[in-house]
């Protein structure tokens, strides 16, 4: 009965821990798209002021990660319920229309040849963003790991989505920065706004079934 008891505590333990790191996410993610967008929009980086956006999108797709998170530690083997379907369908549309508006400027601006100010803020945001999300990719997947749960095991996978795309921004904004290539900017748009349209993709797919992530297959 105490090793019950103990085991219990432990996994009550472990969902604490998951919901903290979901509630760091959403939190950090806002952080960034205030300073990403403030400072994209004063260097005149798209690259950075979309990145920015996107940010607060990946907001709104963390309350549905925290919801999840209370519903498989009521129900484990519950599925997707409304309230991570609506969330889910309000973060693949906000996608969808960040892409456009991307894809639109972006070319745009390389029509126009117009170049950002300066890229500097990119480089460092950038940076840190790797940083921070390896360290939740880290986190996430050992508590996924030990509470055996598919659900948070396949939100750490997608959280490389995020580095992917921090990436993007510290290439283009490095490249800006160090050569002033004024067409590079545009190119980090572009890039960012590729993974924006695989995640709004994404997001409507797994709205329509319980699927976890299209990337849940790496886990091991």
């Amino acid at each position: 009965m105490e090793t019950t008891e103990m085991q219990i505590e432990e996994r009550n333990k472990l969902y604490r821990l998951a919901f903290g790191l979901a509630v760091f996410t959403i939190v950090y993610n806002i952080l960034e798209g205030i300073i990403s967008t403030y400072f994209g929009y004063d260097d005149e980086s798209l690259a950075l002021f979309g990145f920015g956006v996107d940010s607060f999108i990946e907001a709104i797709s963390g309350l549905g990660i925290a919801h999840m998170i209370i519903r498989i530690k009521q129900q484990p083997n519950s599925n997707r319920d409304d309230f991570e379907r609506t969330a889910l369908k309000i973060t693949g549309l906000s996608f969808f229309i960040l892409t456009i508006g991307l894809v639109a400027t972006s070319v745009y601006n390389i029509l126009s040849n117009h170049k950002p100010n300066a890229t500097f803020w990119g480089v460092i945001i950038s940076i840190i963003s790797i940083v921070i999300m390896w360290a939740l990719i880290i986190g996430k997947t050992k508590v996924g790991k030990k509470l055996k749960s598919e659900a948070i095991l396949a939100d750490a996978q997608c959280t490389k989505v995020c580095v992917y795309m921090s990436i993007i921004l510290l290439i283009s904004s490095g490249i800006h920065e160090l050569f002033h290539f004024s067409y590079i900017d545009s190119f980090g748009t572009l890039g960012i706004a590729y993974f924006a349209f695989k995640e709004g993709k994404e997001c409507f797919e797994k709205a329509r079934s319980n699927k976890h992530c299209s990337c849940e297959n790496e886990n091991n």
